[in-house]
């Protein structure tokens, strides 16, 4: 996928000068960072070396939408010009997006059936986590366990500030995540 980004990229590199900023934009958002967020929450737990790679493609975008130089700090584009989340944090923003939507009834049953809240459960509906709003987090024995959605998207939500968790629509609730995850 990376090097299919990159192919991409020199593409759109080509042509650059054709093309205004919005229109770059546009490009670069249709044909790569659509890539990078197509089932990204499949990335949760990844290891480092993996989200670095897409992050590698997420600056170079950058960088050819503004025709930066290599040399060029791309972490300003990124934040404050295009608003982009960083690949970790965009993971993030899946998992949680997916939790929001089955609680609010929005997702499929298969989904819905993962995301258990602790108040649900008879023996546990006693502790502070169950008035929090918070979802059980099943133990898993293996370090590939944590990266599995039953675990990897309640622990996602439940490291999520109560204001944010609390958001009356989805649309509120994107708009907090994105914020609270920006200045993380």
């Amino acid at each position: 996928m990376v090097g299919r980004c990159y192919g991409w990229l020199r593409r759109i590199r080509s042509c650059r000068r054709a093309l205004t900023q919005s229109a770059a934009t546009v490009l670069v958002n249709s044909f790569i960072i659509a890539r990078i967020d197509y089932c990204n929450s499949l990335l949760a737990g990844c290891g480092q070396q993996q989200i670095d790679k897409l992050q590698r493609v997420m600056n170079c975008a950058a960088k050819v939408i503004y025709n930066c130089s290599r040399r060029d700090h791309v972490m300003p584009l990124l934040r404050d010009n295009l608003h982009w989340l960083r690949v970790r944090e965009r993971i993030l923003f899946k998992l949680c997006l997916m939790v929001y939507k089955a609680l609010s009834g929005f997702a499929p049953s298969y989904i819905t059936e993962l995301c258990v809240p602790v108040a649900s459960i008879g023996s546990r509906s006693s502790l502070r986590s169950a008035a929090h709003g918070s979802l059980f987090v099943p133990r898993t024995r293996l370090e590939l366990g944590k990266r599995a959605f039953v675990v990897a998207a309640p622990a996602a939500w439940n490291s999520l500030p109560d204001d944010v968790r609390s958001a009356p629509t989805l649309d509120e609730f994107k708009q907090c995540l994105k914020t609270h995850l920006f200045i993380q």
